[in-house]
């Protein structure tokens, strides 16, 4: 059978499990060849669901179908393909291990097994049955699935009393501990979390901006920034008009003499006084990076979360003036 038909199959058979037309397009019927480990010679109901990460996806789409997707094309797969096929309980993500973080390079993507059954009765089974017993058991995969999710995400209690959750990993993990632990030793009860991100960017898992109090944050002449430009966790404390600026060291780096200049830049018209802190889980983490760590900041690492470590000579915790 020709690469063109397989790939026409493909497109039938998520057409017809509801995907929206740019989830049925080439790009995502070559995609779902590759996770049922279907080539064009193979038939359907020998169909698998291997666990496959993207860049083996793409491997199989270039080997056995001839499109050579460059890997800049990685995250176009992933976010106009792989998330909505996750969405519509088409594929597991990380079936080995749901607590694997949303950005971790191991994520990996599986079809699950109502689809399987569907595909191994194509074309000339009850294929078109199965899909109306997925269709109708659709709302109940869905909740299976996001149970599973939830199970795996790390409850964060903010001061007010209020509770969101974040993503799985450590470097959610460690934006829980700044707020758990950082906050009541070293900016008490007059803090309040106007800004905490998430390495989940999509996929209703709390989203980059998880909290972003947007009014707050311009009312202490905070201008409108792109949460790649705002560290990872920002706390106002009321009681001192001190404004923490926090840096989770596990994906991103500290506060470098250079992340430090282009963040005064950012916010010279914040009317508060700036504390700038780095967070590591670890000495070890600490270690790898103390080099690179800008004066008159602060490092504080949760494993020992009593103490912290002042980068600067003339005071303890509080903000500096930038120097001209």
């Amino acid at each position: 059978m020709s690469k063109e038909q397989k790939l026409k199959e493909a497109q039938e058979l998520l057409k017809a499990l509801g995907m929206p037309k740019k989830q049925y397009n080439q790009r995502s019927g070559w995609v779902f060849l590759a996770l049922a480990n279907i080539r064009p010679q193979d038939e359907w109901k020998d169909a698998q669901a291997p666990m496959l990460p993207t860049v083996e996806i793409m491997q199989f789409i270039r080997e056995h179908y001839g499109q050579d997707y460059k890997p800049n094309s990685r995250e176009t797969i992933r976010r106009q393909t792989l998330h909505q096929f996750e969405q519509a309980r088409i594929v597991d993500r990380n079936r080995d291990d749901p607590s694997r973080p949303t950005n971790s390079k191991d994520n990996n993507y599986s079809l699950n097994q109502p689809i399987i059954d569907v595909l191994r009765e194509y074309p000339n089974g009850a294929w078109q049955q199965k899909i109306e017993e997925y269709k109708e058991d659709l709302h109940n995969l869905q909740e299976l699935y996001q149970r599973k999710l939830d199970m795996e995400k790390i409850p964060v209690r903010l001061p007010g009393g209020q509770e969101i959750k974040l993503s799985p990993g450590k470097h959610n993990q460690l934006h829980a501990d700044i707020v758990h632990e950082f906050c009541p030793r070293f900016i008490g009860k007059s803090g309040v979390v106007l800004y905490i991100g998430d390495t989940a960017s999509s996929r209703n898992e709390g989203g980059k901006l998880l909290v972003l109090e947007a009014a707050q944050l311009e009312a202490l002449g905070v201008p409108p920034m792109s949460h790649d430009k705002l560290p990872d966790v920002v706390v106002y404390d009321e009681k001192r008009e001190w404004l923490f600026l926090i840096e989770a060291v596990t994906s991103h780096g500290p506060v470098s003499p250079k992340r430090w200049i282009e963040l005064e830049q950012a916010l010279k018209t914040c009317k508060v006084g700036r504390v700038y802190v780095t967070a590591f889980p670890n000495t070890a983490e600490f270690r790898r990076h103390a080099a690179d760590i800008a004066w008159e900041t602060e490092v504080w690492i949760a494993e020992n979360p009593d103490h912290m470590i002042h980068f600067n000579g003339d005071r303890f915790l509080g903000p500096h003036e930038r120097k001209e």
